[in-house]
């Protein structure tokens, strides 16, 4: 059964920064527009945004919702780095065992970290495998993806990999080089993937079998293409509003949909439609879009 959920990323909540925002958006506000949006659940987001523990249970058993999954960035290719982040990886787990729904279970979502020669340069590994990781360093990463891996399957959870813009695994050969190394599952992010310069129908046909999250963007290639040919850094992507509504773009969403169900997909399709903090008007309209979004979706039988 594929179920459906949004994130606050959506709502313009995107990091730790809610914190010191006076004009971050009201959790139980955003709960509120994703139930009666018609969605199933919703992404944890920035851990503490939604609340913890009882509070976040509570707030979620109310309306209805399931947590579809936590994200979570991690130096892959340092050995210190990760020995610190052994807390950060047990404090997500923590919160999705707070309100994990057995029938759909929360998906610990994880990403190697953005650096900076990345970010400065997205979509640009297509075509510059330079840029990538060397033997030594995928040696490292295969090693720490492994870890988390047995960490979370301790804790009962099956993690998903997200590959992301501005990191290195974002192009199709880094994608299937992890895939390659590790057992983990794949997060379908069909954004993030064209960022990367990959197609999701084709990511369907050829990862299919390790495909076990989805992450649903729609993204204007012109937007994308005028910000590669600049050379501008990933968070253009963002603030120039590449991702948007889903069937405004040039993600063939119905298709994607459709092939979903047509290879028995088991599991979260989360609604992902990124607005920045400081964007007010697209904060503004993020309720209508969003529900817009979902009523997309339910014509294509999701």
């Amino acid at each position: 059964m594929i179920r459906v959920a949004n994130a606050p990323c959506s709502y313009g909540v995107f990091d730790e920064s809610f914190d010191r925002d006076p004009d971050a958006a009201d959790p139980v506000a955003i709960l509120d527009q994703v139930a009666r949006a018609g969605y199933d659940g919703i992404d944890l987001g920035p851990r503490r945004f939604l609340g913890e523990g009882v509070v976040l249970r509570r707030r979620l058993k109310r309306r209805g919702l399931s947590l579809a999954g936590g994200y979570l960035e991690l130096p892959l290719d340092d050995p210190v780095g990760m020995a610190a982040c052994a807390p950060a990886i047990e404090a997500l787990l923590d919160a999705l065992g707070s309100a994990s729904d057995p029938d759909a279970p929360a998906r610990p979502t994880v990403a190697a970290c953005a650096t900076p020669a990345r970010g400065a340069r997205p979509g640009r590994a297509a075509v510059d495998r330079s840029l990538g990781w060397d033997s030594a360093a995928w040696k490292r990463v295969a090693g720490a993806v492994g870890e988390v891996v047995a960490r979370c399957r301790a804790r009962g959870f099956e993690p998903t990999f997200h590959p992301h813009g501005g990191t290195h695994v974002e192009a199709v050969w880094e994608i299937e080089r992890l895939l390659e190394l590790t057992d983990i599952g794949l997060c379908l992010d069909t954004g993030h993937l064209a960022v990367g310069g990959g197609d999701a129908l084709t990511a369907l046909r050829d990862w299919g079998e390790r495909i076990n999250h989805v992450h649903l963007k729609d993204v204007r290639a012109d937007v994308l293409g005028c910000i590669f040919d600049a050379g501008l850094s990933m968070a253009e992507v963002w603030r120039h509003g590449a991702f948007c509504e889903l069937g405004a773009g040039d993600v063939p969403v119905a298709a994607v949909a459709g092939a979903l169900v047509d290879v028995g997909y088991r599991g979260w399709v989360v609604v992902e439609q990124d607005v920045l903090p400081q964007d007010a008007r697209r904060r503004a309209a993020a309720p209508r879009a969003q529900a817009a979004n979902r009523s997309v979706l339910a014509s294509y039988g999701i």
